[in-house]
């Protein structure tokens, strides 16, 4: 067969606000008097496009490769995750074709940070920006996002493979 092999991944994290700031989305530092609570970061949504991209490829996912039990993980930048799930794809011989994302976050408004955010994830995983789609959305005061206790992240990514290439 000669046709690119395509695969899919699905990610999804959240994490618990907690007095204190700054927020890190993405990234991205987002002036908030919250931030996420988390063994690494908390960076929610670098967590789950990371488990998108190692699950597309059956490689893993992100508690296996960075277990909250190892000392080195602790308040690690999440960008260290993205970047060797990455590399983890890359060396089984897939490239990222495309990533879409949406953020549940009742507070704070994310589209002025959205350029920003895009921009970091694409210099990350090595993709124009136009292959990093990112939609913010609320809880609608409903439930534990619409509540302001926690954000979530849902992400997708889409890795191709070349005939031939190796395993």
């Amino acid at each position: 067969m000669n046709a690119l092999e395509y695969r899919v991944g699905i990610g999804w994290d959240s994490h618990r606000l907690v007095s204190g700031g700054p927020l890190r989305i993405g990234g991205t530092e987002i002036p908030f008097d919250h931030q996420l609570d988390g063994h690494s970061d908390g960076d929610v949504l670098l967590h789950a496009i990371t488990d998108a991209i190692l699950g597309a490829a059956s490689a893993g996912d992100i508690g296996e490769l960075f277990p909250n039990t190892d000392p080195a993980n602790h308040k690690r930048d999440s960008a260290d995750f993205l970047l060797a799930a990455r590399e983890r794809v890359t060396d089984l011989g897939f490239a990222i074709v495309n990533i879409d994302c949406v953020l549940l976050a009742e507070r704070p408004k994310i589209l002025e940070y959205k350029s920003a955010i895009i921009e970091r994830i694409a210099g990350i995983v090595g993709v124009n920006t136009y292959s990093v789609g990112l939609k913010a959305k609320t809880g609608e005061g409903i439930g534990p996002v619409g509540e302001g206790k926690v954000i979530e992240a849902h992400c997708v990514a889409l890795l191709g493979r070349a005939p031939g290439a190796r395993l």
